[in-house]
């Protein structure tokens, strides 16, 4: 019998338990490091309906008389939980060993997302609270933790989806779905992991691609400034293009020369890798984080959005990220990339990521694969009106821009949809923070406010019309030289200073106007529902969908295509769509594959409908 090797030994133990680990991969392949553990399996948990568990200390458990699977949400059944009604709190405990090799680090403890509003626990000690279930956040436990030792973690959850005082997406706010309204996402649903950090290392890096000059810029934070040295090295396919090295503080820019620079397009979504080195004054390297970046840029000229300096047509579907057994999270990685790749089979050259802050591994794989998307916030719930509520939202947008700004797929940042201008104060107030404070987060990319609604401070227009004759949507769209814009209605309020007695202002709310001074893009259209089992009384009874649905298969396609003609067909105006949708969710029945991302359609008939450019039509 072979002689097993200790090092053969650890690769096995390894893959057996990156098995048994759901969701095992590294959660942020745009910043990686070697010290790492990952949470992710088996936690304990228990409900708190009464929400009296902070009065009865369950802060300081050591363990819950339940046992759900994390990453995956209470509601899901990869969670084995699978509890579909509200869940306003909840609490989460496991324990956490802290290698002794992790003495003189940060033990970083990294959360993907956990929705809503969140607070840590160690050994009955308050650690952290974080508001915003969709953004990414960690907590430094150094404090609270040894090395070689083992400590209780403790997650406390609420949510209150019903409140409007949190974005809820597209969770729905009754007790079932209903509508385009889906299953509820409670607690944790991204990855939970633990890190290991040099006091003097790399907090964070901003990378600005710049295919003008010809170069990459770096602009880096450290946890520390200690009087070291930051090392950048930009590589293509294993060989050095650029390195630089400057002094290991924020106030350091790094300008990385790419000459013969390789841009990233969907034709050609070419990757650098990029190394990131800390060394201390004594010359030892304290920290190594891997990244990569994509050459390209964004911008508008006119009415068009330019990719690499030249007009490029968006074809994008929308993706509402849902998925029948993990809710919100992905099953697999795998199931991620696959997302991807029925989308592009489908011909679609990207997406409008719909009402869900998708996670960091399927931006990583729409890089590798050239899928452009747009990001966007779960916006809908919420009170614009409400200030505590847009302070919490302004909060939870900054840590988003923040964590995916690096990535080259993300062409434009969509912060809310649907938006109708709810008030005249408050309403315009917040698009006008989000605008100014995106752009300083974030200048290289186009602002969007709200998609398909009242348009106060943008970059780009967009409508939503969902009218199933392409004659008329063509009449909608453009009809006597003129664009659609959005509506005029009137609000009446009652004002404050005469009480109850029945006297009433009316105000004209007129919408701010399409001036042709921008690119104007049709971003929902279409959504055609299609069930081949909707002649059943029992299926038009549960599923839904835009519009009388078509007869036949052939009545389908023929309406397809005669929608998509007809947005390629006023290209001088319009400058890219987006269909509704990829995939049907639950009892929405409009998807281009079912739920379980099986295809309905013949998908070479499908490709050659979406795959039009303008200029083939």
């Amino acid at each position: 019998m072979k002689r097993i090797t200790t090092l053969s030994f650890f690769m096995l133990l390894c893959w057996i338990t990156a098995f048994a680990i759901p969701r095992a991969e590294y959660p942020r392949p745009q910043f990686e490091r070697n010290a790492w553990i990952n949470l992710n399996g088996e936690w304990t948990y228990s409900f708190d309906f009464s929400g009296s568990g902070l009065e009865r200390e369950w802060f300081k458990s050591t363990g819950f008389d339940q046992k759900i699977t994390v990453p995956f949400c209470p509601e899901s059944k990869l969670s084995g939980v699978e509890y579909k009604d509200f869940i306003n709190h909840m609490w989460y405990h496991r324990t956490i060993s802290i290698p002794q090799d992790w003495a003189d680090k940060q033990v970083l403890l990294h959360f993907g997302a956990v929705y809503y509003k969140s607070e840590i626990y160690i050994d009955g000690v308050f650690a952290a609270r974080h508001f915003g279930g969709t953004s990414s956040f960690q907590v430094d436990i150094t404090p609270y933790v040894k090395a070689g030792q083992t400590h209780n973690l403790v997650v406390y959850v609420e949510s209150d989806v019903r409140s409007t005082h949190q974005p809820s997406g597209k969770q729905n706010l009754q007790f079932a779905s209903y509508g385009c309204n889906y299953t509820r996402t409670t607690g944790i649903w991204q990855t939970v992991w633990l890190e290991a950090v040099h006091p003097e290392g790399l907090q964070s890096v901003q990378m600005i691609p710049d295919i003008d000059q010809q170069q990459l810029i770096i602009r880096p934070r450290f946890y520390k400034e200690l009087g070291g040295k930051l090392e950048v090295t930009l590589k293509d396919n294993g060989k050095v293009v650029s390195k630089e090295t400057v002094a290991a503080n924020a106030l350091s820019t790094v300008i990385l020369p790419v000459k013969k620079m390789k841009t990233w397009s969907p034709e050609n979504p070419f990757l650098y890798d990029v190394e990131f080195r800390v060394i201390d004054k004594a010359g030892n390297v304290v920290d190594e984080v891997k990244s990569y970046a994509g050459m390209r840029k964004v911008h508008i000229e006119g009415n068009k959005i330019y990719l690499n300096n030249q007009p490029y047509y968006q074809r994008l579907v929308l993706d509402q990220g849902f998925y029948p057994d993990g809710i919100w999270t992905a099953p697999s990685d795998e199931a991620l990339k696959k997302d991807i790749q029925l989308s592009m089979e489908a011909g679609f050259n990207g997406a409008r990521l719909h009402q869900k802050v998708f996670e960091e591994r399927f931006y990583y794989w729409a890089d590798k694969l050239g899928y452009l998307t747009w990001g966007e916030a779960s916006s809908w719930g919420m009170d614009c009106n409400d200030i505590e509520t847009a302070r919490n939202f302004i909060t939870e947008w900054t840590e988003i821009v923040e964590r995916d700004r690096n990535h080259p797929s993300i062409l434009i940042w969509t912060p809310t949809n649907e938006e109708f201008w709810p008030d005249r104060v408050q309403y315009p107030r917040l698009m006008q923070d989000l605008y100014k404070l995106t752009k300083v987060i974030d200048p290289t990319r186009p602002f969007h406010g709200t998609s398909g609604g009242s348009h106060i401070a943008t970059d780009i227009w967009t409508v939503h019309n969902y009218e199933q004759d392409p004659a008329k949507l063509k009449e909608l769209l453009y009809n006597d030289g003129k664009l659609m814009e959005a509506p005029k209605w009137e609000i009446q309020l009652m004002p404050k200073n005469i009480g109850y007695n029945g006297l009433k202002y009316t105000y004209q709310y007129t919408f701010p106007q399409y001036k042709h001074d921008m690119p104007y893009l049709i971003d929902e259209f279409g959504g055609i529902k299609w069930n081949p089992s909707q002649q059943m009384e029992s299926a038009q009874n549960t599923s839904w969908g835009y519009g009388e649905p078509p007869h036949s298969l052939e009545e389908f396609y023929a309406r397809l295509e005669g929608l998509v003609n007809t947005v390629l067909s006023l290209s001088d105006h319009v400058w890219g769509y987006c269909y509704t949708q990829l995939t049907d969710v639950e009892q929405e029945q409009n998807g281009i594959y079912y739920y379980d991302r099986t295809p309905k359609f013949d998908m070479k008939r499908i490709h050659a409908i979406f795959s039009k450019n303008p200029e083939s039509k």
